[in-house]
């Protein structure tokens, strides 16, 4: 009993009422027809319609005992009672394991019926027989039926379990084997990364060394130009390394990815285009307040980087500018450039860049447009959202324009990280052990359960059907 009470106790709220609802309605299916149709013993009839009652919250912490506890209810004299009789038995076996131990109960049920009604022929003399043998077919329809009903809906529930675990088990070896076939592929790309571009960085980096030295003894004003070349091969170099680092970790950020997007990061991209000789202006509208998130902040550098970089192959020496505007709901980037003033030939282009632009910001569910303007100028624009919702871009795409990569600055605004056994009924530990036999873990076998328990339990509701209308029509 006090296993019981402890168990009660720590029962959720709605089992308790859902147990007391069905307590209720069953002392009420009992009780209530007595009104109409009135028995021959009716203090016994009240009593077993309560003993009923006591039987249905009894199903779920001690269905053996339910089990047998329903023996006194088909040789009572209260037949409204006999209603509720398949419902415990079925509910009662589905939950006792193993099904021997089931049958065990349900025959020890079946016994009680006999001896009570054996006792009842001694104490009542008559036509016992007729009495054993109603009792017998009642015993049959109201117990051994949904007892096979129950015992099915039991083997049911472990194998619907299994089955799910078994999913999860597959489902995470997927992803597992996935995951560690991306990371050999990103692994591969890296190593042929760092062979080819950074043998070819290197030899740019050295060269353009020894150009500056050269320079700065025979041609003193190219020497600036010389060492621009050499530190932006030297810069080439270091964010190759920081890609290469992304490649080989899975979902990871570089550290100075951290910096991009930052007024002073704008800024340094603004002053490298000026010193390889574009005339661009920045108008810097962000107030000190907004925190966008790291996304939105490296989207930002990627498009006024892009544009610089458009500008340098495509309209080397026409004014551009560029703008970042921005509030606590949005950002806002532009960089637009006017017509080049001198006859220049562009080189050719595929638009991958823009086109990787325009997948980044629609990621984060902004919008992005470039195009040419009326004056043969170009425009590129992007409005960002400064709070992207569920968006996490843990691997940046490599960059697509050609201009070295800003210095570090301070966070913009403060700045932020990226932001971005089974049991019945719920979900099962994804990998805890490996499943069990495919042949044990079939979809026919676990809807054969449930079909066939459904054909077992139409004869019980036929007889009760028929049972009952015979008691109401007396």
């Amino acid at each position: 009993m006090a296993e019981d009470w402890a168990a009660f106790r720590r029962a959720p709220r709605r089992t308790v009422a859902a147990e007391a609802l069905a307590g209720a309605l069953t002392a009420a299916l009992g009780l209530v027809p007595l009104l109409l149709v009135h028995p021959d013993r009716p203090v016994l009839a009240v009593l077993e319609a309560l003993y009923a009652a006591f039987l249905m919250p009894l199903r779920r912490h001690r269905p053996v005992l339910a089990v047998l506890g329903t023996g006194p209810l088909l040789v009572g004299p209260n037949v409204w009672t006999l209603a509720v009789v398949p419902l415990i038995v079925a509910a009662a076996t589905r939950r006792i394991a193993p099904p021997r131990r089931a049958w065990h109960a349900v025959g020890a049920a079946c016994a009680v019926i006999v001896v009570l009604t054996a006792v009842g022929s001694l104490i009542r003399p008559g036509a016992w027989l007729e009495e054993l043998a109603g009792n017998g077919l009642s015993a049959v329809l109201l117990v051994l039926l949904p007892a096979l009903a129950g015992i099915l809906l039991g083997r049911r529930r472990p194998l619907v379990s299994l089955l799910r675990e078994r999913n999860a088990y597959l489902e995470q070896a997927r992803s597992l084997t996935a995951a560690a076939a991306r990371m050999e592929e990103r692994t591969r790309i890296a190593g042929e990364m760092h062979d080819l571009l950074g043998h070819r960085l290197s030899l740019i980096s050295v060269h353009a060394g020894a150009l500056e030295l050269a320079a700065a003894r025979q041609a003193p004003p190219l020497a600036g130009r010389a060492e621009l070349l050499r530190t932006t091969a030297g810069t080439a170099m270091e964010e190759l390394r920081e890609i290469l680092g992304v490649l080989r970790r899975e979902d990871t950020e570089p550290e100075s990815e951290g910096h991009r997007g930052t007024r002073e990061d704008i800024t340094a991209l603004v002053a490298e285009s000026r010193q390889a000789g574009v005339t661009v202006e920045l108008d810097w509208s962000v107030p000190d307040t907004a925190d966008p998130s790291a996304p939105t902040r490296h989207s930002t550098h990627r498009v006024v980087r892009e544009g610089l970089t458009n500008v340098l192959k495509h309209a080397s020496g026409a004014p551009t500018r560029v703008e970042v505007r921005g509030t606590h709901r949005e950002i806002e980037v532009s960089v637009t450039n006017e017509a080049p003033r001198e006859r220049h030939h562009p080189q050719a282009g595929n638009r991958s860049g823009l086109a990787g632009l325009e997948e980044r910001i629609a990621l984060l569910g902004g919008s992005f447009t470039a195009g040419p303007l009326p004056d043969g100028g170009f425009r590129l624009i992007a409005v960002l959202p400064a709070r992207p919702n569920g968006i996490t871009l843990a691997v940046p795409p490599p960059a697509t324009g050609e201009a070295a990569a800003g210095g570090p600055g301070a966070p913009w605004g403060g700045g932020a990280p990226w932001g971005g056994g089974a049991s019945w009924g719920g979900a099962a530990p994804a990998g805890a052990r490996a499943p069990l036999s495919g042949e044990v873990l079939t979809w026919p076998r676990v809807l054969g359960a449930g079909c066939a328990s459904a054909l077992v339990i139409l004869p019980t509701v036929t007889f009760l059907i028929v049972l009952l209308t015979t008691a109401a029509l007396r």
